[in-house]
């Protein structure tokens, strides 16, 4: 399942944070998919012989991007500035394949660090930057080891598995995948949620990944992959050989007061109603906006700006903002 270069083609949003798409790669062979559908029994397997049928109507060719350039991202690194090394990281590898035939290849990652400081929000961004989407598995909620691999269709309620479908029914060869909290998989299901890992995490052996559902080799070695945790002790040594490990710190002061900014102006620009407020948040805002752990920030904001409207302000003060209450800790800074 090689790629199959192809005429530049246009890119897929006008973004400055966006790379072009000048690739096609085929996922999987259209001939294995022909012969699985040739021996399924006329009468059975219906939502099998329906994933074969649609796979055969989508066909095997999917977009992958091929970076023309280093992108700008100094909107990134500012937005996310306690994820600078990761960001340093994502350009070596832009750089690698821009002005060659390759597509973007990306080592996989953990982002390792405690909860709320943005290692999620990262994924999406890096996603949106990409512009290829992204595919959420929560591992916390994970009940049994086929959400990646699919369930064999001989199981009552089998589907495919979530690379399957980010491949099949996507439109990017190189989606990214982004498996959150993999530190909190469950140890004691019957199948283990992260042997797929095994192969899905190595370039070799992703090229013919096979789901338990389908049966049909899939070529995932493009998938880009981001995993988070919060304690690198859960997580098995053989998993974590196969990625790059960044630890993320919690935004310092400074770099508090910055996220807080970023998301003031982002979420006002995003809204009509933003208008009716101030460019710019107080310094007194700020302050206490970078108490909070970044994911507790925009739920704040909100609130700060609903309750500025309701008293018929356009500033948002402190005293519209939710108090850090009994029992919910504030996030630590880096000295």
């Amino acid at each position: 399942m090689d790629s199959r270069p192809s005429h530049d083609l246009v890119p897929t949003s006008t973004s400055s944070f966006q790379l072009p798409v000048a690739h096609l790669r085929s996922v999987f062979r259209t001939h294995d998919v022909e012969r699985k559908l040739a021996k399924l029994p006329e009468r059975d397997h219906e939502h099998l012989r329906t994933t074969y049928e649609r796979m055969l109507e989508r066909g095997p060719d999917r977009f992958q991007v091929k970076p023309s350039g280093v992108p700008e991202m100094a909107g990134l690194y500012a937005e996310l500035p306690n994820f600078t090394e990761v960001l340093d990281d994502v350009r070596r590898h832009v750089a690698l394949a821009q002005d060659s035939r390759d597509g973007l290849e990306v080592t996989p990652m953990l982002l390792l660090g405690p909860p709320g400081i943005g290692k999620t929000h990262f994924a999406k961004r890096l996603a949106e930057l990409l512009g290829t989407g992204m595919s959420l598995v929560p591992m916390s909620s994970m009940t049994a080891g086929w959400l990646l691999s699919g369930a064999s269709s001989q199981w009552k309620g089998a589907k495919p598995g979530k690379v399957f479908e980010a491949l099949v029914d996507g439109q990017y060869a190189n989606p990214v995948m982004v498996i959150d909290e993999i530190d909190k998989a469950g140890a004691d299901v019957q199948y283990d949620p992260l042997g797929a890992l095994y192969s899905l995490l190595e370039h070799d052996t992703a090229h013919a990944f096979v789901d338990e559902f389908a049966e049909v080799p899939i070529d995932a070695s493009q998938v880009i992959w981001v995993t988070t945790a919060n304690d690198v002790r859960g997580i098995p040594e053989p998993i974590l050989n196969r990625m790059n490990v960044f630890e993320i710190d919690a935004p310092s002061p400074e770099a508090a007061r910055q996220i807080a900014r970023q998301l003031y102006a982002s979420i006002r620009g995003a809204h009509d109603w933003g208008r009716r407020l101030a460019e710019e948040p107080s310094a007194d805002v700020l302050d206490h906006l970078a108490t909070l752990a970044p994911r507790e920030m925009r739920r704040a904001l909100m609130t700060g700006f609903g309750n500025a409207r309701l008293d018929g302000r356009d500033e948002v003060r402190v005293e519209d903002l939710p108090r850090t209450g009994p029992g919910r800790s504030r996030i630590g800074f880096v000295q």
